[in-house]
């Protein structure tokens, strides 16, 4: 889907911050020996020796909880400090809650996806693997409550890795009214253009980004909002 795909058969290199060791040691068996093509490299109970385990291990991938072992919200001073390090390891939280604000702030402070712990393991399999290949992961009721909260506040031009713009500027438009949640019909009156010729500007725009739905553009811009918010 992304740009920043890998192959399927590649090993995603974790870490885990939990609230305790228990929680710790039941999370790793779930991908215990490389099962879901996940390998946990560590793991830790406060943030202190999460973020020491990140800087020294590179991991692609770290599942953190929203409690950890100084309190119920360490988790998010945790994500919040990866992010000021611009560090590459991708993060996704681990949620009790589906309160709005929670679910927001998470991507707010750089989260990369959000699973709650009433779902099954093996969405946190896919989860780690999506974020893992650039994308951003959250369920389908949340998505609008995330576009609506951070998808106004910063630009965002669509490069490719050597920098190239790979949308035009009408396209971009037209992903940005996608993303705000509008139909084609929404968007051709927006833009005065007809229905058809928003369609065609989709399918272009699908081929380019390697995208196959509306939900999925709206993922990728999302994410590249991340990354742009990252680099400031």
């Amino acid at each position: 889907m992304h740009k920043a795909q890998q192959t399927r058969s590649s090993i995603v290199n974790v870490v885990i911050a939990e609230a305790n060791h228990m929680n710790c040691e039941l999370v790793q068996s779930v991908f215990r020996p490389k099962r879901n093509r996940v390998t946990v490299i560590g793991s830790a109970v406060n943030s202190h020796d999460a973020l020491s385990l990140v800087k020294k291990h590179e991991p692609d991938v770290a599942v953190i909880s929203a409690h950890l072992q100084e309190g119920p919200l360490e988790g998010y001073r945790l994500l919040r400090e990866l992010h000021s390090l611009q560090s590459k390891t991708h993060a996704i939280i681990l949620l009790e809650s589906r309160e709005r604000e929670l679910v927001i702030d998470a991507f707010r402070y750089g989260a990369r996806g959000v699973v709650f712990r009433d779902e099954p393991l093996q969405i946190l399999g896919k989860c780690i693997h999506a974020v893992h290949q650039g994308q951003v992961w959250v369920n389908s009721k949340h998505l609008r409550d995330v576009v609506d909260a951070l998808g106004h506040t910063i630009p965002v031009h669509l490069r490719d890795a050597h920098g190239i713009e790979l949308l035009s500027k009408r396209e971009e438009e037209v992903v940005r009214l996608v993303a705000e949640g509008m139909t084609n019909r929404e968007v051709s009156a927006r833009l005065d253009l007809s229905e058809h010729t928003i369609r065609n500007y989709l399918f272009r725009i699908f081929d380019k980004l390697g995208v196959s739905s509306r939900v999925e553009l709206v993922l990728y811009w999302l994410g590249e909002k991340q990354n742009a918010s990252g680099q400031e």
